[in-house]
């Protein structure tokens, strides 16, 4: 029996809504047919905007979206996506898939969609392959409001007003395909082009996000912040962190629906990684920044397995299962539990593209398993994170890919209603809960779980979906329940006055 201690006076933190944050790249189908199919598709849209992706991204409260990469960031030329779409030059995408981009979604389509998801904007500028001058001139076109050459152009191109950008990358993976860096050099860049990244509306700052490590590199996070950090410079809001769950090897990922027990341990134990690297980079993080005022930004995590048989290998396309729906929770639970560093998280992707919440094939769309888990969840957005302990929380697994069984997290909102959250990885053992918390007044549960392979496809689009979760017991002390394996459970619970 596992029991969960809470004590809703005691506040951890602020969750962010960004923590649920998404990223879109030109990649694949995630842009162009996933959610932008121009304004003359057969396909219902608003603006190019497709209706069935949109409504279904506000439902679950989308807060923070990412673009244009990724990868693609570092050789993406925003002139070449403004103005009449009929002359916008045509590239083709050599890191994903080697298919032609017309650029007809670009920077004014970007901020359409942010506009009808009603959330706030990620902008990725280009360290790579482009100039400050570039990148100057991008905050600038979007971003001012007076007399200037590029707001002029913004203005002639249709957008009288500046739109507001809420976060800047200064580059992406710098140590990788956006420049194989070292990160003294990187910090020296950030520094300059960061600086270049005007704040032209005081009323809406925005927020500058540097290029943070690869998974387990420290050596990176430790010598860009010492680099930048030096003679007393260090302005920088957000420190990126990128991590996959990869179950298998680089070169043999393994399949998103076909696996064994022993891949299903592996994945989990794999993304429990997630705890010691915010731990890790945290703790380089504080040597520098002990009030915590630089956000850590992990803005691409997630599952990645090898591609749908048949497709494109540069696409990324793969389903989603049981599986990808604990890895959603368990990582969304530990993203909360460390809201003091953690003020950003953005899944890898959003539609059609790794670990998506939507898939989509013509005009037909479905919610994956981590779509549902982002619906329950999204009850945590812009709470205060409460004091919470489990105790009894026995590892499992097979081999050497072993887990601790459980994972949780408890939030409070403005009006005093609790939202605990709680994972089982476990294939095949319930656990006993045990909710040690006074003065219960009501409780109601949500749950999403299946058999490990289950997923939803286009045949049948509703086979993973969130049900309701009844069988618990208010007792004199808390709650108890049986929490079933491979469930992701949301609890509802309303205090007495």
């Amino acid at each position: 029996m596992a029991k969960l201690f809470i004590n809703p006076e005691v506040k951890k933190g602020h969750v962010n809504p960004e923590l649920q944050g998404h990223f879109s790249e030109h990649l694949g189908r995630c842009i162009y047919e996933g959610i932008y199919v121009g304004e003359n598709s057969d396909i219902p849209n608003v603006n190019g905007m497709r209706k069935d992706v949109v409504e279904a991204l506000k439902e679950i409260k989308v807060p923070v979206l990412r673009w244009p990469g990724g990868c693609f960031a570092d050789e993406y030329h925003w002139k070449d996506g403004i103005g009449p779409k009929e002359k916008r030059k045509k590239m083709i995408n050599t890191h994903w898939g080697g298919v032609v981009e017309d650029n007809s979604f670009g920077t004014h389509e970007f901020m359409e969609l942010c506009r009808q998801l009603g959330c706030k904007t990620y902008v990725n500028g280009n360290v790579g392959s482009g100039t400050v001058q570039e990148m100057s001139e991008w905050v600038e076109y979007m971003t001012f409001k007076g007399v200037s050459p590029m707001a002029d152009q913004r203005k002639a191109n249709g957008h009288e007003e500046p739109w507001v950008v809420d976060y800047f990358g200064v580059g992406n993976e710098n140590w990788g395909c956006g420049g194989n860096m070292r990160p003294e050099y990187y910090g020296d860049l950030f520094r300059r082009y960061q600086t270049y990244v005007r704040n032209y509306d005081n009323a809406h700052p925005i927020a500058k996000i540097a290029c943070g490590a690869n998974a387990g590199d420290y050596h990176w996070t430790e010598k860009v912040l010492e680099t930048c950090f030096d003679h007393g410079f260090g302005f920088m809001n957000g420190l990126s962190l990128h991590y996959y769950t990869v179950p298998g090897t680089w070169e043999h990922k393994g399949s998103a629906t076909d696996f064994s027990k022993e891949e299903w341990y592996n994945t989990m134990a794999k993304t429990m990684y997630m705890e010691t690297l915010i731990q890790r980079h945290g703790a380089i993080m504080d040597q520098f920044d002990p009030d915590k005022k630089i956000g850590m930004m992990i803005d691409e995590w997630g599952t990645w397995y090898d591609v749908e048989p048949g497709t494109n290998p540069g696409f990324l396309y793969q389903q989603n299962t049981i599986r990808d729906a604990l890895v959603a929770g368990i990582n969304l639970n530990l993203f909360n539990k460390n809201c003091d560093r953690v003020k950003m998280a953005n899944i890898a992707q959003m539609v059609n593209v790794l670990q998506s919440v939507i898939l989509t094939e013509g005009k037909k769309m479905v919610k994956t398993p981590t779509w549902h888990v982002f619906n329950l969840y999204k009850v945590h957005q812009d709470n205060d994170l409460v004091e919470s302990t489990l105790t009894g929380n026995t590892e499992v697994g097979l081999g050497n890919s072993k887990a601790k069984k459980l994972t949780e997290s408890v939030t409070v909102d403005e009006k005093g209603k609790l939202y605990v959250t709680l994972t089982n990885l476990s294939l095949d053992e319930a656990e006993t809960m045990e909710v040690a918390l006074p003065k219960v007044k009501s409780v109601k549960g949500q749950i999403v779980t299946g058999k490990m392979d289950a997923h939803n496809t286009f045949k049948a689009p509703n086979k993973v979906q969130s049900a309701a979760f009844d069988d618990v017991t208010v007792t004199k002390d808390g709650l108890s329940f049986e929490l079933p394996a491979r469930s992701v459970v949301l609890l509802e619970v309303t205090l007495k006055k």
